[in-house]
Parts: structure tokens; C-alpha cells; sequence
């Protein structure tokens, strides 16, 4: 039987799957559409036989090249997807045939624009709010809008029976994920917050869901049962913090210092955690309300106000037990900004300890960062 460092030996081992597998479906013919955003409706890329594929956009590398035409006082993040494009360096973006965008930020939306010049995008306008009955009307023309233009690109009508068939397949995946953080929730998790981060990264690239989602859940069920067996990593013990605030993919040194100051990071809310996972889509549903409602539940800076994330943060918290919570805020992402008052202020009224960084994608700070977290862990 395999132990829990063998699995995740393995995971690890194999990160890097997903340029050639895409580049085999590409020469297969395949549909590639391009994506950066939990926004994007996975469902209707699955309905339509293609691949959605997530866009590189965590790296500091590409940044100076998008400097020639973007602002330098700009989030990494849009700077990072923008650079990658304008220099061919990212796989999926090459082997990508369209690029499904949304409007998340005014960076963003702006950089799609230039982004159209490499290639076709297509941009789903979000409502700013989620609590009013017009603003889910508004999300069902997006979504119906996007059915219509991947349906052009399919070549085929996207059947109402294609998305269901899609959305159980989806809807699955994010179980098996939500299986995969409840080991964090234990008094001595078997994963660290890294690992448990190694996890989902393998998932996003590994495009087969038929396959992917089965293997991920036979991953949990042995490392529970090896925990359950005694299996033991150290882990109990440790203060316990909650990561929120911005997409954390290209700030892995910030767990990285958590995690070496001795904490263990129990959750990430951040988009790419659990941000997207809380709500499923009602399979029970005509389709496409359906995935109105739920993707209108993701908490969002660029909802106003943002209770869904308020709340999200509260249940969270208790649910992993965490004692301290930090707060990532990327350089020029004035949404998080803003709204890092009203978490500090929910997560102090908690009780819970609280830290805010902000940071890049450069590795100038990792210092700094490694003193500011082994204060932060002393406090907790």
C-alpha cells in the first residue's frame, strides 16, 4: 500500500502533463478554449466536446515584455496572462483556438482587448451585483451567449442534454476536490495546504475528467485510509490559518512562508480553492438557470456588495478551525484593496488573528515575507 508522502510524490511528479497532453489533443483536432477565470462556465466548453484549458498567469518572467504596452502599476496577474500570450511561452495559450474571458476587473477587460489581436476572444460580461433578480437574468444571456458562440466553433447545436451530462461530470469533480480539503478540516491532517495545492494544480491539467476524477477520488479514499491506519505527518498541532483574498497561484511563497514559519494552511478561499467549490450546480434545474444561479454565487471582489464571500470567509473559518487568517492583496488590485477592511474587520470580530500582504509575483520580498510570517505565527 502506498503511503500519503508516495501519493504525493507522485502528484508532484507529474505537474507537468499538461503542455504535451494538450499539444496531443491539439494535433488530434480537438477544440481548445482558453480560459482564466471561475467565472467561465467549464459546462459549456465540456458540452461542446472541447477542452478548456486554464491560461498561464503565475509567472514574473513574461512581465517586462508586457510592460512595453501595458502600465508597470498593474496587477501581475493581467501583466503575467498578457506577457505570456505577446511572447508565445505559454503552451495552452498557444494550442488554444479561441480564449473565453470575463470582466472581473477593468485591467482585465481592457488587456482582453489587446489580447484579441493574438487571438479571438470572447468576453462574458459579469454583473456587478448577485442579489437581484435582473442580475441573473443578466448572467443566463451571458452564459446563453457563450452556448451560441461555442456552438459556432463546434461546428454543432449544444444540446440542453450535452450540458447536463456535463454538469453531473463537473459537478463530481467538485465533490472529489471538496473530499480532497475535508482531510485539511482533521485535528492532524494528512496534507499540508502545499499539498493539498499540488492536488488541485494536477487536476486543472489533467484534461480526461472521465479519468482524472475517478483516480483523485481513489487518491482520497487511500490517503484516508492510511490516516485512518495510523499514518501519521506531523501536521497536528500547528496554528491552523485560512488564505483568502487574491488568485494565489503565482504566490506560492506566501504558503511557502506559512508554511515554514511553522503554521499549516487548512484553506485556501482564494479563487482556485474554495471559492468556486461551495455551491454545486442543481442537476434538477432547466441547465442553463441553473448555471446562472451557481456561478452567480461565487464570491467576488467584483460584486458590490460582496456578501457571499463574507459569509463564505465566516463558514470557513469554523469549519477548519483556523486561528489566524491571511489575506493575499496583489500590487494594483484595487477590489481586494478595498475590500481587505471589511475581512479584517469580520475575521477580528471572530476572534481570529488577522494579516494582510501584499505582494507581487517577483522574488525580491521572500524575506520580508519570511520574518512577517514568523511573527505572525508567534501570535497565534
Amino acid at each position: 500500500m502506498e503511503t500519503i508522502l508516495e501519493i504525493v510524490q507522485y502528484v508532484r511528479g507529474h505537474l507537468n502533463d499538461g503542455p504535451p497532453a494538450i499539444m496531443k489533443a491539439s494535433g488530434e483536432g480537438k477544440k481548445i478554449v482558453g480560459t482564466y477565470c471561475t467565472y467561465m462556465p467549464w459546462e459549456l466548453v465540456d458540452a461542446a466536446g472541447a477542452i478548456a484549458a486554464s491560461l498561464c498567469a503565475k509567472s514574473d518572467k513574461p512581465i517586462p515584455a508586457a510592460e512595453e504596452h501595458l502600465p508597470r502599476n498593474l496587477c501581475p496577474l493581467i501583466k503575467a496572462s498578457y506577457g505570456h500570450a505577446l511572447k508565445d511561452t505559454c503552451p495552452y495559450f498557444h494550442f488554444c483556438d479561441v480564449v473565453i474571458a470575463e470582466t472581473t476587473c477593468d485591467g482585465k477587460k481592457k488587456m482582453y482587448e489587446l489580447m484579441n489581436l493574438m487571438k479571438p476572444v470572447y468576453t462574458i460580461q459579469i454583473p456587478q451585483r448577485a442579489d437581484r433578480p435582473e442580475d441573473f437574468d443578466h448572467l443566463k444571456r451571458e452564459f446563453q451567449g457563450v452556448r451560441r458562440y461555442l456552438e459556432g466553433i463546434a461546428g454543432r447545436p449544444v444540446t440542453d442534454e450535452d450540458i447536463r451530462r456535463s454538469i453531473a461530470l463537473r459537478n463530481r469533480e467538485r465533490m472529489a476536490l471538496r473530499a480532497l480539503w475535508e482531510l485539511s478540516a482533521f485535528d492532524d491532517p494528512p496534507l499540508s495546504g502545499l499539498e493539498v495545492h499540488y492536488f488541485t494544480e494536477y487536476m486543472h491539467f489533467h484534461f480526461d475528467k472521465e479519468s482524472a476524477i475517478p483516480w483523485l477520488e481513489e487518491q482520497v479514499r487511500k490517503i484516508r485510509s492510511a490516516w485512518e491506519g495510523g499514518e501519521r505527518r506531523g501536521h497536528g498541532g500547528k496554528p491552523r490559518v485560512l488564505v483568502t483574498g487574491c488568485p494565489a497561484g503565482g504566490v506560492v511563497k506566501v504558503m511557502e512562508a506559512l508554511e515554514n514559519a511553522g503554521a499549516l494552511v487548512v484553506c485556501y478561499e482564494n479563487c482556485g480553492g474554495q471559492k468556486e467549490l461551495t455551491w454545486l450546480v442543481d442537476e434538477d434545474r432547466d441547465p442553463m438557470d441553473a448555471l446562472a444561479e451557481k456561478y452567480l454565487a461565487i464570491g467576488c471582489s467584483v460584486m458590490s456588495p460582496n456578501v457571499r464571500r463574507m459569509d463564505a470567509l465566516k463558514y470557513l473559518a469554523g469549519r477548519y478551525r483556523a486561528d489566524g487568517v491571511v489575506e493575499i492583496l496583489l500590487t494594483a488590485c484595487h477590489t481586494y484593496a478595498v475590500e481587505a477592511y471589511g475581512v479584517r474587520n469580520l475575521v477580528q470580530s471572530l476572534g481570529k488573528k488577522y494579516l494582510l500582504v501584499e505582494t507581487d509575483y517577483s522574488e525580491s520580498d521572500r524575506e520580508q515575507l519570511a520574518t512577517r510570517m514568523d511573527a505572525f505565527i508567534e501570535m497565534l
